[in-house]
């Protein structure tokens, strides 16, 4: 009677249930560490018990519900010397592992990374993403990183965890040889990339790194405004065309303007000029030279005439000549309307710049008395 009394303050039930998401180890709690013989183990699914004495992995259990014998608790037996079985309690730490994925955590750079692309040279890169890992060797991760604590979580490895993918990535990121462009363009082949070659080092700590993410590769912002500018020259395509499809519109616009024709004139010469620069410079990286001097003069230029309105009734066209002599006698006057071919409509002659040299000597009427 007194023997049962004393054993029913002894564990006889172990088990643990875990309501949190981030306990990666938690050590059942007793008093003295004593457990009775024949006690029941229970290990859930995703759970591995880790039996440890006098600070040595003992037996390690996996899924299902066990009584605690001699039979199965062979290594602990032998280390506690029970040569022909034990019938007292025992002494021993328990500790259950949580074996399912953790996910969802965090990695990132603090500073930029400095590496040598092949396309851009030396460049400095930034990334973060996030990683899964499960517990695979629970005698390792206890002996290795949980130790004595009594309730490990995932805030307790993550950083390390962290600080190794960050430090072992400018490694890696120099023995892929893969281009910037096609690291951004190809996240997730390249985040396996990256887990592989992690792969053994986790497995060193009892970890496997199930998956790692990529969730952002990003070059210095002036080298993003570098690229978004090649894209444009990309999109555009020849400049030389483009450039003279630009003339062209220019010289559309100005001729709907007044004084279209004279401005069309000077359009067309600086759209033209600009146009051959730029053709030279995409093809040879010169501006383009000048063509050599014909041995026969251009023909001379056509001299622009203009209608005139004298007394509501179409007059002309006329010459520089005769607008002169119009101007001079008071005929055409600043306010007189004048056209030309290129004008949109009739314009005052004081508004039309190439007429404005014809009232330069003409003086301005008498006040009135």
């Amino acid at each position: 009677m007194i023997w049962n009394k004393i054993m029913g303050e002894f564990i006889d039930v172990i088990e643990f249930t875990d309501s949190s998401n981030n306990t990666m180890v938690w050590r059942f709690e007793r008093h003295g560490n004593e457990i009775k013989n024949g006690a029941q183990l229970t290990v859930r699914e995703s759970q591995v018990a880790v039996f440890v004495n006098e600070g040595k992995i003992a037996d390690i259990f996996g899924p299902g519900m066990y009584t605690l014998e001699t039979k199965n608790l062979p290594i602990l037996s032998t280390l506690q010397g029970w040569v022909h079985g034990f019938k007292s309690p025992f002494k021993a730490e328990v500790y259950f592992v949580n074996t399912r994925r953790f996910t969802d955590l965090k990695w990132g750079t603090k500073n930029p990374i400095m590496m040598r692309d092949k396309e851009f040279g030396a460049v400095r890169i930034r990334a973060f993403g996030s990683y899964v890992i499960r517990v695979v060797d629970p005698g390792t991760f206890v002996r290795e990183i949980v130790g004595t604590d009594d309730h490990f979580t995932t805030e307790e490895v993550s950083e390390q965890l962290r600080n190794m993918v960050v430090s072992r990535l400018p490694t890696i990121l120099g023995e892929s040889g893969i281009p910037v462009l096609d690291m951004a363009a190809n996240q997730e082949q390249f985040g396996q990339f990256i887990a592989n070659k992690l792969k053994p080092e986790f497995m060193g700590m009892g970890l496997e790194l199930v998956q790692l993410l990529i969730e952002n590769l990003s070059l210095p912002p002036e080298v993003e405004q570098a690229l978004d500018k090649r894209t444009q020259m990309g999109v555009l395509g020849d400049l030389g065309k483009y450039q003279q499809f630009q003339a062209a519109e220019a010289l559309a616009a100005a001729a709907q303007a007044p004084g279209g024709a004279a401005a069309q004139g000077m359009g067309l010469g600086m759209g033209m000029a600009m146009a051959q620069q730029m053709g030279g410079m995409m093809g040879g990286g010169q501006p383009a030279q000048a063509a050599p001097a014909a041995a026969t003069p251009p023909p001379l230029p056509q001299e622009t005439k203009y209608h005139v309105a004298v007394n509501g009734q179409q007059q002309g066209p006329f010459g520089t000549a005769e607008l002169q002599r119009l101007a001079s006698g008071g005929q055409l006057t600043r306010d007189t309307l004048v056209w030309t071919a290129g004008m949109a409509a009739w314009t005052k002659a004081g508004e039309v710049a190439a007429l404005a040299s014809l009232f330069a000597a003409v003086p301005p009427p008498l006040p009135p008395a």
